[in-house]
């Protein structure tokens, strides 16, 4: 899921990094509203350590790779400030193992970032009309998976005709990464509620 460096037009490293300077400033600034993001800190650190470590198993595919992604499980339980945490995972293993790379970061965070936004929405949307926790974790970490799977089809074919092959073989290779995306995000999110339902963006209440 991480693209290379030299990889994309200059076109959409552009327009990856203008989307993704746009939603760190309006998730920053949104993840204040409820809770100052210094209080938030410990869990987010352990989340984007989370996402670093998943990212980096991972197998080449032509010019992106496959690995486990948890960008729906950053989604469910960062809310909104899961588009700086990714941003921030992949900001330093680009740096230290240049796995993807600094001039595609905004690319790379968009193609992330954005389905864990819209898992975040989803799992609150489903909460609300009683979904069962499990369901809908195992739903946003396959969905988010899926997601990701067709913006980086999209930005590669944006990029050139040539990355048609690619992109098929890509969505491919993520179809057992979905399915194991779903079961760890669909596990983590029953066990949070049971021993610490304060990580999730929901108020459980009753429901638990």
């Amino acid at each position: 899921m991480h693209i290379s460096d030299g990889v994309l037009s200059l076109p959409v490293v552009a327009a990856g990094w203008i989307i993704t300077v746009a939603l760190l400033v309006i998730t920053l600034r949104w993840g204040e509203r409820d809770k100052s993001i210094a209080e938030q800190i410990p869990k987010l650190s352990i989340m984007t350590g989370a996402f670093f470590v998943a990212s980096l198993i991972h197998v080449s595919v032509g010019p992106t790779s496959v690995h486990l992604i948890l960008n729906g499980l950053l989604g469910v339980v960062l809310g909104v400030l899961s588009y700086p945490a990714m941003f921030i995972g992949l900001t330093l293993q680009a740096l230290l193992f240049q796995h993807g790379g600094l001039t595609v970061l905004g690319v790379n965070t968009m193609i992330m970032g954005v389905p864990g936004l819209i898992s975040y929405a989803v799992f609150k949307t489903g909460y609300k009309r009683n979904i069962s926790l499990t369901a809908l974790g195992a739903l946003c970490g396959a969905l988010a998976t899926v997601l990701a799977v067709i913006l980086l089809a999209v930005v590669l074919v944006t990029t050139g005709e040539e990355f048609v092959a690619v992109a098929k073989l890509a969505a491919v290779a993520h179809v057992p990464i979905m399915i194991v995306e779903a079961i760890v995000t669909g596990f983590v999110v029953a066990y949070l509620a049971k021993v610490k339902p304060e990580l999730l963006p929901v108020d459980l209440g009753d429901k638990r």
